[in-house]
């Protein structure tokens, strides 16, 4: 199987907009979310359209990755991204919509895993850890900054 499909949603018990305004500072995910941004630096903005490169933490290594991102005013964000340095690439969609108890946000992200080797190794690894370690570094750190 060359992709992967992860899927999962949470709920933050906080306005839309406070989310929103979190999750789309690209510049300050570093500071907001240390434990998977190194660094990001946008090369390109055009509207809501933004390009970034960034340094990811990701299984215990830092890799770089080039976004593709566009920005969904109040709405969250859908980004292509890409990953020489771990051969890989994905379709990552954080959106958003408000619900009775705040905030519901829905993620996908789709990664495609070009080395066949890394395949093999990295299918279940990334099906059973990326979505349990993402909720911890992100999903757990923006309750902890939204949630009172």
């Amino acid at each position: 199987m060359k992709e992967i499909t992860l899927h999962k949603q949470w709920i933050i018990k906080a306005p839309i907009e406070d989310v929103f305004k979190i999750m789309t500072d690209f510049e300050n995910f570093p500071k907001h979310f240390p434990k998977v941004a190194q660094s990001l630096r946008i090369t390109k903005r055009e509207g809501n359209y933004i390009e970034i490169d960034a340094i990811a933490k990701s299984f215990g290594r830092k890799l770089s990755v080039k976004m593709k991102t566009h920005i969904l005013p109040g709405k969250g964000f859908i980004s292509d991204n890409d990953s020489p340095d771990f051969g890989t690439s994905g379709h990552e969609e954080l959106l958003l919509s408000e619900v009775d108890e705040g905030t519901l946000i829905d993620y996908t992200y789709r990664v495609s895993i070009h080395k066949k080797w890394l395949r093999t190794v990295a299918t279940p690894l990334i099906r059973w850890y990326s979505m349990k370690y993402w909720e911890k570094a992100v999903i757990d750190e923006l309750k902890k900054a939204l949630e009172r």
